[in-house]
């Protein structure tokens, strides 16, 4: 294992999913932990922190494939808040799923913006019950 690689993957991937991107890879450890090695060194370690597109640029982008796979709703859901961690508004998320109606069709669309709606809402649950612990 390239340390280098890991050491700059797991900062990253916790950079923009905090520490649900850890409970994902603790998730596979037990029965696969090759991939989630494989996450953390490859996609994060080596090309989300390439340094040229910005984690916010490069979440769009995630967010805009993931919509035109429309079957990974897991990981809409994660790219989605680690779009929001990063940076991005809901309105340029709610966008780019738009922009993809034209590429992946309205069904893709349709079940991304839904995928959206439920990460909003759940964010506006959690800023409520937030702040009436604080009042």
């Amino acid at each position: 294992m390239d340390t280098n690689r890991y050491t700059r993957g797991q900062e990253t991937l916790s950079s923009i999913h905090g520490s649900i991107g850890e409970g994902v890879m603790d998730a596979l450890k037990d029965i696969a932990p090759d991939l989630a090695r494989y996450i953390i060194e490859f996609p994060y370690g080596d090309i989300y922190s390439r340094g040229v597109l910005s984690l916010k640029e490069r979440e769009i982008a995630t967010i805009a494939s993931l919509t035109t796979l429309g079957n990974a709703t897991t990981e809409l859901r994660a790219h989605i808040q680690g779009g929001l961690n990063v940076g991005c508004s809901r309105g340029e998320i709610v966008e780019v799923i738009l922009q993809m109606a034209v590429f992946a069709g309205f069904p893709a669309a349709i079940n991304a913006i839904l995928v959206a709606k439920d990460v909003f809402a759940e964010l506006d649950k959690k800023q409520a019950a937030s702040n009436n612990k604080t009042n």
